[in-house]
């Protein structure tokens, strides 16, 4: 307790009030790499639910409790913050699916591809929203699309591959890899939504297509890489 002189009817007596109420309590702020990366999870949300033109950095700072200027210094402004967020969701995706491609078999690496892009779906749905959203400041580098050229430039080359061994044009590579992954990829968007039925499924009828083709579809698909462990 800290004495004060107080008024207390004339009487020159001191009274006894908190030392806290005499010495206001400082503030604790977060270290600026804390901070960044509080910005960019605020920032990764709002693109999320919103999409960039919507999204505002007025929103970003109140959520995070700081003033705009702490957000510009950071960024520079919401297309840099945008462009940190995207570029981080595109890595996750192709690191997520570069790891899954691990079988030798054709079908099964169709398998772990369209396991590996609805696993991130079903675990990650705020960083697929982020990519997927239309952006016109999203460059030939820095969107979904991208990505999808990325894994489809990886499945071109096992179809090349598997092409020659039997005979085919090894040029059509190119355009069968593209027809594949972008299959996978708009039939995730919609399961985005739906999310039925579960990912197991949903991956060996995108096979079953993809591998049988319409005139031999098998009627109850199974994924090679559940009936091998």
């Amino acid at each position: 307790m800290a004495s004060v002189s107080g008024g207390d009817g004339g009487t020159g007596r001191r009274r006894s009030v908190p030392a806290a109420a005499t010495k206001p309590a400082s503030r604790v702020r977060m270290p600026a790499a804390q901070r960044r990366e509080q910005l960019i999870s605020i920032a990764r949300q709002i693109f999320a639910e919103r999409g960039f033109d919507a999204t505002s950095i007025e929103e970003v700072a109140a959520r995070a409790k700081v003033s705009k200027p702490v957000v510009y210094e950071h960024f520079g402004g919401k297309e840099g913050l945008y462009a940190v967020v995207v570029d981080r969701e595109v890595t996750a995706l192709l690191d997520r699916i570069t790891t899954a491609l691990t079988a030798g078999h054709p079908r099964e690496l169709l398998e772990q591809a369209a396991m590996a892009l609805l696993g991130y779906i079903e675990e990650d749905a705020s960083g697929f929203r982020v990519l997927v959203r239309e952006s016109p400041l999203l460059s030939a580098t820095g969107n979904f699309s991208s990505v999808l050229n990325d894994v489809a430039h990886q499945v071109e080359h096992i179809l090349g591959a598997e092409f020659k061994s039997r005979g085919y044009d090894p040029k059509l590579a190119e355009l069968y890899s593209q027809a594949l992954v972008g299959m996978v990829a708009l039939t995730g968007r919609w399961w985005l939504e739906v999310r039925k039925p579960r990912k197991e499924t949903v991956a060996a009828h995108l096979v079953n297509l993809a591998w049988n083709g319409l005139s031999h579809l098998e009627a109850k698909p199974g994924m090679i890489t559940v009936r091998s462990r």
